[in-house]
């Protein structure tokens, strides 16, 4: 009792210096027992070590290796939350897709390792079991390295939400189509272990907080969860089963409460240096994803006179040398802030190399340019007034001439405060307002959100397709729909597919790609570019990075005959399966139905 109150009393004591929230915050957090939970997470990567062990003693091909490496992926699924979250590097090498990985520093390439790459080897047999033991070891030393983590480290309020917040990202984007286990198809299963396991560390955890303020908040939580994981269990067919339902009508559910949770136990109110707002009530919302995230932290939170700065400049001929070009020249509001053409022209009026992107949400990537060469939009925008090409500027001697239209001295005085000597702040400023063409509220998104019922068949078949047996979610990934790679969103994926020189897919197209970033040596990037997002697809075309594809219904055929590897050309380190993927015709058009779904043409309407 005198412990108790000596608490209240320093709590009392302590009002005037500390602000209410964070009081009671700190206050919920200390009567909180996080042992269970870090001992839930300790117990299953330890077993999932022991079971990598076991399998280590097992012909790789047989049926007790799959069984017992279908054990191990259990196991890690039950830490990995808290693991990956500790250890984002080495959780996502351990689970990560079976690609060899390109060094940093040395530039030396590393063989895949990891659960995914024992997967193919156990399912397709196609590797020595010598390295097949030797991948085990290595996989079992990341675990371990995981491991040690969880045992150093003590949950916290703030560890556990972000590690949730994650873990119910990789179910929808992740476990349910098929990236986690490409091959065997035991992602659908294994949602099943992602939710029970979520729901077994809550109720161990901060459950009796959330029964003391709001029962029926815990019961609808309850509720969801099992109905979710009777849903899987009803279907685990990888090719049939109903991913836009699940989503819908049992995913968001289980998000929403998860939310109301967070707030309703008031352990953590949330960070601005994660993709996600956390106050979000599902990943679909017009605002789930945290713009200053992805934007360098020399140019976050632009105010709105910023924006309208960068909106005109956007529009401005005299930032380049010739004042002939602007950024609308390629970037037309019009056309989805694309263009419509295959490539556009230079400065001269010469074709250009390569296809432009739309702008629209250009802001969600870690990667820009089709090759990948600018790490974020302002070394992107940068390089556009460098490039001879184009607008040929120097970024350090400011562009005089804009200012013959006086409305610039007022505008970069409210901007910036005065006219700077350099482009450095025109070229934030343009990198503002393009951040600002986010568009998340298409006809697929107030579908999926549950707030119209406006969905055909076909279009809802078109998503299943594209979560599930057509394979495009496992490099557009769900919901941003381009290459940057949930939970983390710190990296964009890149992929040879082998785009043909032109439509009549005969010869492979010349353009190398990444290929360039490491003086043209690692035969593993030679043809490979940055995985786009497909939001706004039906206005963007042509298509592919060479703009060879006219229509959308080339670009999936080319897809399901297996890419370029399946055209027959020459391409060892495709990342696109070769096999054709049997699509039908129907569903091609399906697919084709949905993409034209994610059409958002609200965005930038206000030129």
């Amino acid at each position: 009792m005198n412990r108790i109150l000596i608490i209240l009393l320093f709590f009392n004591l302590s009002c005037k210096q500390q602000p209410k929230e964070k009081i009671i915050v700190e206050n919920q957090a200390s009567i909180v027992d996080w042992k269970p939970a870090k001992d839930y997470y300790l117990k299953h990567i330890t077993d999932a070590i022991a079971t990598l062990d076991e399998l280590a003693r097992l012909p790789m091909t047989s049926d007790e290796a799959k069984k017992t490496f279908a054990e191990a992926r259990v196991s890690f699924k039950k830490a990995e939350p808290y693991a990956s979250y500790l250890n984002p590097e080495i959780g996502h090498r351990a689970n990560g897709p079976a690609l060899p990985v390109v060094t940093d520093d040395s530039q030396k390439v590393l063989l895949p390792v990891g659960l995914q790459k024992l997967e193919e080897s156990i399912y397709e047999g196609e590797e020595s079991e010598a390295r097949y033991k030797e991948e085990i070891s290595i996989t079992i030393g990341m675990l371990k390295n995981l491991q040690n983590n969880i045992r150093n480290r003590e949950v916290t309020p703030q560890r556990f939400f972000i590690a949730t917040h994650q873990q119910l990202m990789r179910v929808i984007s992740l476990s349910i189509s098929g990236f986690d286990t490409p091959i065997s198809q035991l992602g659908l299963k294994e949602t099943i272990v992602s939710l029970e396991s979520l729901k077994e560390v809550y109720d161990n955890s901060i459950r009796q907080i959330v029964l003391d303020k709001n029962q029926e908040l815990d019961a609808r939580f309850q509720y969801n969860i099992k109905e979710a994981v009777g849903f899987v269990h009803s279907n685990t067919d990888f090719k049939t089963f109903d991913r836009y339902t699940f989503i819908r009508d049992y995913m968001n559910p289980i998000t929403r409460n998860w939310v109301a949770i967070r707030k309703e136990s008031n352990l953590w109110n949330g960070v601005n240096n994660k993709p996600f707002n956390f106050d979000a009530p599902t990943f679909f919302e017009e605002d789930s994803f945290n713009v200053e995230f992805f934007t360098p932290a020399i140019n976050r939170n632009p105010t709105e006179k910023k924006i309208v700065l960068g909106k005109k400049l956007f529009f401005e001929p005299k930032l380049s040398q010739n004042g002939k070009m602007a950024c609308v020249t390629c970037h037309n509001p019009k056309k989805a802030w694309a263009d419509g053409v295959a490539v556009n022209v230079d400065n001269n009026g010469k074709p250009l190399q390569r296809n432009t992107p739309t702008l629209i949400n250009s802001a969600f990537q870690q990667s820009f340019f089709w090759d990948g060469r600018s790490p974020n939009l302002l070394d992107q925008i940068t390089s556009v007034f460098t490039n001879e090409k184009e607008f040929d500027s120097s970024v350090h001697e400011f562009s005089n001439e804009i200012l013959t239209d006086t409305t610039y001295i007022s505008l970069f005085k409210e901007a910036y405060g005065g006219i700077s000597a350099r482009n450095t702040e025109i070229i934030r400023a343009i990198s503002s307002y393009i951040s600002s063409l986010n568009g998340f509220d298409s006809k697929f998104d107030r579908n999926i959100r549950g707030e119209e019922e406006t969905y055909t068949e076909e279009e809802k078949l078109g998503f299943n397709l594209y979560m599930g047996k057509a394979l495009c979610a496992t490099c557009h990934f769900i919901p941003l729909t381009n290459g940057t790679v949930p939970p983390f969103f710190s990296e964009h994926e890149k992929e040879v597919i082998g785009v043909p020189e032109t439509d009549t897919n005969k010869k492979l197209d010349d353009d190398l790609g990444f290929y360039w970033r490491h003086n043209e040596e690692l035969e593993v990037h030679k043809g490979m570019f940055k995985t786009p997002t497909i939001r706004n697809v039906e206005l963007t075309g042509p298509y592919m990075h060479n703009g060879v594809y006219d229509n959308l219904e080339e670009v999936i055929n080319f897809y399901n005959l297996g890419g370029g590897g399946g055209l027959g050309f020459d391409l060892p380190y495709q990342t696109l399966p070769f096999d054709n993927l049997q699509l039908s015709s129907s569903e091609e058009k399906a697919l084709v139905a949905f993409m034209k779904t994610l059409t958002d043409t609200e965005v930038g309407e206000n030129y």
